[in-house]
């Protein structure tokens, strides 16, 4: 194949551009904030776990608190009305005294314990309630964190995609003065050779694969017409010659 050397050399800038291009791509895809990222939203997913469990826990403290205070005014309501008929005198006979005092006492103990579980619970529950506002606190901590990395991760994905709109486009005009079958060669070996194309040939040496010519590659591009397209023998890149090549 053969091209002009001004845009065999026009070709090296096609190359600093995709070069660009690969690195800005690089950096959106390893933004610090993504990682940053990826650490603050599994911790909010446990912290909201977490969150979830204490808040059920506190629900069902609150429903065992229920209960257990209406056991209490069950019982409470019972000895008031045997308490009654016990003052009223309604209950004369000794037997049925005896039995109603001893109802009053066993109610007594049964109102005793039912009042130490109301206690325990309330206990259990306070302490959920307290997890749950602890654990909200964290909850909404991290998630500002989230907002702000994400704020931030947006930020710099514009940037990036605004100068990668610019460098295509700088591209675009960059090949529209090459001509078409020297960029096909080119795409087609930057695919292949890991983004790089073509390399220019400097002081002997290949700046693609940073290996100097021996002297019969050197020869031989010596030898070739100002506007053949040379590759270098040890990458197969396009080889592009300058006044600083050393031939």
């Amino acid at each position: 194949m053969n091209a002009a050397p001004a845009d065999q050399i026009r070709l090296l800038d096609v190359q600093n551009l995709d070069v660009r291009l690969t690195q800005l791509a690089h950096r959106r895809k390893n933004l610090p904030e993504l990682a940053e990222l990826t650490t603050l939203e599994a911790d909010l997913t446990q912290q909201r776990d977490l969150l979830v469990a204490a808040q059920t826990e506190e629900s069902d403290t609150s429903r065992e608190q229920t209960k257990a205070e209406a056991d209490v005014d069950q019982v409470r309501q019972r000895a008031a009305r045997d308490q009654k008929r016990l003052d009223s005198g309604a209950v004369s006979s000794p037997k049925d005294l005896e039995n109603l005092q001893r109802e009053l006492t066993s109610l007594a103990k049964r109102q005793g314990d039912l009042e130490d579980v109301v206690l325990e619970v309330m206990e259990r529950r306070e302490t959920a309630q307290e997890r749950v506002r602890e654990l909200t606190g964290r909850v909404e901590a991290i998630q500002a964190k989230v907002d702000d990395a994400t704020s931030r991760r947006d930020a710099a994905h514009a940037e990036i995609d605004a100068e990668v709109a610019t460098v295509n486009k700088e591209r675009e005009l960059t090949v529209a003065d090459i001509p078409e079958a020297l960029v096909t060669l080119y795409d087609r070996i930057r695919a292949k050779q890991g983004g790089i194309g073509a390399a220019r040939l400097y002081q002997r040496r290949c700046e693609g694969c940073r290996l100097e010519l021996d002297i019969t590659e050197l020869n031989d591009v010596r030898a070739a017409a100002a506007d053949a397209v040379v590759r270098c023998e040890n990458c197969s890149r396009i080889l592009v010659r300058t006044p600083d090549s050393g031939l």
